[in-house]
């Protein structure tokens, strides 16, 4: 937990497990949320492909997943550390002129 808290620049330790839960909380909520969206732009698991559906999916949770994760970020009060990670993120995956 120290090499964690101290890579991520976190103090104590009630400040790391707020993180987890804001973690935990925007995956399970951007993988809820995809479902209705997929259904709403036609795409229902029966009647589409497997090798349709899924990557559909998975590439509507990718942005769900990111702006949940700002907004529980600042609902539990963690609002820097995640838009520095979202920022980092990006910045990653080549998708830096998002936040420019």
């Amino acid at each position: 937990m120290e090499k964690l808290k101290k890579r991520w620049g976190i103090e104590s330790n009630f400040q790391i497990v707020v993180i987890f839960i804001v973690f935990a909380i925007t995956g399970s909520c951007a993988a809820k949320l995809a479902a209705p969206l997929t259904d709403l732009i036609g795409l229902q698991k029966g009647n589409v492909s497997n090798w349709i559906y899924w990557p559909v999916r998975i590439l509507l949770i990718f942005p769900i997943y990111q702006v949940l994760l700002v907004f529980f970020g600042w609902l539990f009060g963690q609002f820097r550390f995640f838009w520095d990670f979202e920022k980092k993120m990006l910045k990653r995956m080549g998708l830096g002129f998002l936040i420019s």
